[in-house]
């Protein structure tokens, strides 16, 4: 038997043990595939912190269902992989979700330098003055565009709008606080 069959067949073994209960097959389980795990976890989060609590939860998932795991539909590794990624993939979900919220308290106050003194926080004050000007959902587009820094394509998620509204919106907006500030 070759050595890639030879591991593999190795790392079944330890799913069916784990399957058993076997905390023991576990730990070896983990300390087979973990840094190749990681690395999955890594190259789809792109943060190590989250790549690391993503890998824990991946061996939860892996004694929870190690019973499942079938042989014949594939290759071991391949089954840990699998679920290595699928659960990037829903971390990648959950952070986009939560960005997707609502903007940051505190937007207008970060665009005013402190160092400038009265000038900055009167052209704050006529920016804030312009924008309750402008409709609410191009005001918030406005606000997580260029404040925030969202995609066009989170906004129009964000609206359940297509990315040409969005865009449409965004140069609506725009000209109309050009023209507010202007006259102010």
């Amino acid at each position: 038997m070759e050595a890639g069959a030879q591991r593999d067949a190795d790392l079944a073994r330890l799913i069916r043990a784990v399957a058993g209960g076997d905390r023991v097959a576990l730990r070896g389980l983990y300390e087979a595939t973990a840094p190749k795990l990681l690395g999955i976890l890594l190259r789809i989060l792109r943060d190590q912190g989250a790549a690391e609590d993503a890998l824990q939860e991946v061996f939860v998932r892996v004694w929870q269902r190690a019973d499942s795991y079938d042989p014949g539909s594939g290759a071991a590794f391949a089954w840990l992989a699998a679920i290595a990624r699928h659960r990037a993939i829903d971390g990648v979900r959950q952070r986009k979700a939560a960005r997707l919220d609502a903007p940051d308290e505190g937007w207008l106050e970060r665009l005013a330098d402190d160092r400038d003194g009265e000038a900055d926080l009167a052209r704050r004050d006529a920016l804030a003055r312009c924008l309750d000007a402008v409709d609410g959902p191009q005001r918030d587009c406005l606000v997580l565009a260029y404040c925030e820094g969202w995609s066009r394509e989170e906004l129009a998620a964000r609206h359940d709008r297509p990315v040409n509204t969005i865009k449409t919106w965004l140069r609506r907006g725009l000209t109309s606080l050009r023209g507010c500030l202007e006259g102010a």
